[in-house]
C-alpha cells in the first residue's frame, strides 16, 4: 500500500522533472537512442571514427582488388584510425598532463591542483580568470604548450604511417609494385623489381627513424617548456604561438600589410589547443585538421616509391577523404538545416541568431529550452525534451547517413573504377609508343604483317 508520504514524494518528484528535466530520468526508448547519438556526435574522436570506419575502411574492404590490397588498407586505416582520433587524448591527457608532466620538478606542491585545474582552458580564458595569479596563469599556458610539444608524435606517426604500410605489405607479401598490390594486372604478367623493393624497404626505415627521433625531441622541447616556460616573457609568447599558431600567423600577416579581415579572421582560427572535455583534454578540430593534411603528404610521398598510379590513386582519393575527416558531415547538414528551416519544421530547434546565422542548440542546453517551453505552453517538460531530443537525432542523423553512403561507396568505387581505367589506358599508351619503334623502311612491310597484308 502506497501511504499518503510516498504519494507526497512521488508528487514532488514528478513536480521536479517537470520543471528540470533530464536525460537521464526524461529519455526513455527512441528518444534515449537518440540522445545516445547525439552524445557521440559531440564527441570528436567516437563520432569520427565511426565515420572513418563507415566511409574509409568497409566500402574499400567491399572494393578491395587482392588479399594484399585488402591487408594493407586495413593495416593502414585502423593504425590511421588510432591516432587520428584517439592519440591526442591518451597521450595529452592520460600520458604527460596526469604522468610525465605531472609532479614537484615541473609545478610547486601549493599551486599545482589551480595550475591543473586552468590546463584543459584556453590561453583566453586562462588570460582573462582575474581570481588566480599571474604565477599559474604562465605556469598554466606553458605547461599546456608543453602537452602540445610533446604530442608531436601524432601528426609525425601519422605523415610516417603510409611508409610503414609500405614496409608492411613487402614484408607480408612480398610486392611494392602498385598494380600488383592493387591486382590491375588481370593476366598476371607483372614482375617485381628488386630494385624498387629494395628502395621501398630503405625509404620506409629512414623515414620511421627521422620519425623516432623528431617525436623524441618534441617530448624534450614539451619538457623544457613545461618546466621553464613561465619564466621567461619569450617562452610564454612561444607557448602561445604552439597553442595558437593561427593567430600569430594572423598578427605577423597584420604587420606585413594585411588588411583584409575576412583573411585574418579566418587564419586567427587555427588552434592546436586541445579542446575541453569536461575538464579533460581533447581532440580538437585544428590538432585533427592539421593529422589529416600532414598524413596527405606522407601519403603522396609514400606513394613515389611504389609507381606514378599510386601517386595519381591518394591525389584522386585523399584530398577528398581529408576534407571529410575535418569537417565530417557539417557541410550536409547546415545545407539539410537550412532546407528544414524554410519548410518551416522543427521551429523550436532551428532557429537565426542575431547576425542571421541558423543555429541549433547544443545536447546541453535542451533540459533548459525545455523547460522553457514547457513554462510557455503549460506542457511537461519530460516529454517537451524527449521530443527535443528526437528533433535534434534527425537534423543530425540525416545529414550524417547521407555522408557516410555517399563519401564511402562512391569514393571508393570510382577510385576503384577511375585506377583500372588509367592501368589500361597507361598499357595502350605504352603498345602505342613501341609500335612507332617498329623498324619499317620505306615500302617495307614487316614479316609478321605479310600473311595479313596478302589477306
Amino acid at each position: 500500500m502506497i501511504t499518503l508520504s510516498e504519494k507526497n514524494y512521488n508528487s514532488k518528484l514528478h513536480n521536479n522533472n517537470k520543471s528540470n528535466p533530464s536525460f537521464k530520468h526524461d529519455l526513455t526508448g527512441l528518444a534515449k537512442a537518440a540522445d545516445i547519438f547525439i552524445k557521440s556526435q559531440e564527441n570528436l574522436s567516437s563520432t569520427r571514427f565511426i565515420q572513418d570506419t563507415a566511409t574509409n575502411w568497409a566500402p574499400k574492404a567491399v572494393f578491395a582488388r587482392s588479399k594484399a590490397d585488402f591487408a594493407e588498407m586495413s593495416f593502414l586505416e585502423f593504425l590511421e584510425s588510432g591516432i587520428f582520433y584517439f592519440a591526442s587524448p591518451i597521450l595529452g591527457e592520460k600520458l604527460f598532463r596526469n604522468k610525465i608532466f605531472n609532479g614537484k620538478s615541473f609545478t610547486p606542491e601549493n599551486i599545482a591542483k589551480k595550475v591543473d585545474e586552468q590546463i584543459p582552458k584556453t590561453v583566453e580564458e586562462i588570460t582573462k580568470n582575474k581570481e588566480i595569479s599571474e604565477e599559474i596563469k604562465k605556469r598554466a599556458i606553458s605547461k599546456k604548450a608543453g602537452i602540445v610539444l610533446a604530442c608531436t608524435a601524432i601528426p609525425v606517426a601519422e605523415y610516417t604511417l603510409s611508409f610503414a604500410k609500405n614496409l608492411f605489405t613487402l614484408k607480408t607479401f612480398h610486392k611494392g609494385n602498385f598494380n600488383n598490390i592493387a591486382n590491375l594486372d588481370e593476366n598476371g604478367r607483372e614482375t617485381e623489381n628488386p630494385e624498387q623493393q629494395e628502395r621501398i624497404e630503405k625509404n620506409a626505415k629512414k623515414q620511421l627513424k627521422k620519425a623516432a627521433i623528431i617525436s623524441a625531441a618534441g617530448v624534450a622541447a614539451g619538457a623544457g617548456l613545461a618546466l621553464k616556460g613561465h619564466k621567461y616573457e619569450f617562452l610564454q609568447n612561444v607557448s602561445k604561438a604552439v597553442l595558437n599558431p593561427g593567430k600569430a600567423a594572423a598578427e605577423g600577416l597584420k604587420k606585413a600589410g594585411v588588411t583584409n579581415k575576412k583573411i585574418t579572421d579566418t587564419i586567427s582560427q587555427f588552434s592546436l589547443d586541445f579542446a575541453n572535455d569536461n575538464g579533460k583534454l581533447a581532440l580538437s578540430k585544428g590538432q585533427l585538421a592539421f593529422t589529416a593534411i600532414l598524413g596527405l603528404f606522407g601519403y603522396s610521398k609514400a606513394a613515389q616509391d611504389r609507381g606514378r598510379l599510386d601517386v595519381l590513386e591518394v591525389w584522386t582519393r585523399v584530398p577528398l577523404v581529408v576534407f571529410y575527416t575535418i569537417f565530417g558531415s557539417e557541410l550536409f547538414q547546415k545545407g539539410f538545416e537550412k532546407i528544414l528551416e524554410k519548410k518551416n519544421k522543427f521551429p523550436d530547434l532551428l532557429k537565426k541568431n542575431k547576425d542571421g546565422k541558423l543555429v541549433t542548440p547544443k545536447r546541453e542546453e535542451l533540459p533548459e529550452l525545455a523547460k522553457k517551453l514547457a513554462a510557455k505552453r503549460g506542457s511537461d517538460a519530460g516529454e517537451e525534451l524527449s521530443r527535443l531530443t528526437k528533433q535534434k537525432a534527425f537534423v543530425e542523423g540525416v545529414p550524417y547517413a547521407f555522408s557516410l553512403l555517399f563519401m564511402g561507396l562512391t569514393l571508393s568505387g570510382i577510385t576503384r573504377f577511375w585506377t583500372q581505367y588509367r592501368y589500361d589506358n597507361q598499357n595502350k599508351e605504352d603498345a602505342h609508343n613501341n609500335m612507332k619503334f617498329l623498324p619499317i623502311s620505306k615500302g617495307q612491310t614487316p614479316d609478321i604483317f605479310k600473311d595479313i597484308e596478302h589477306k
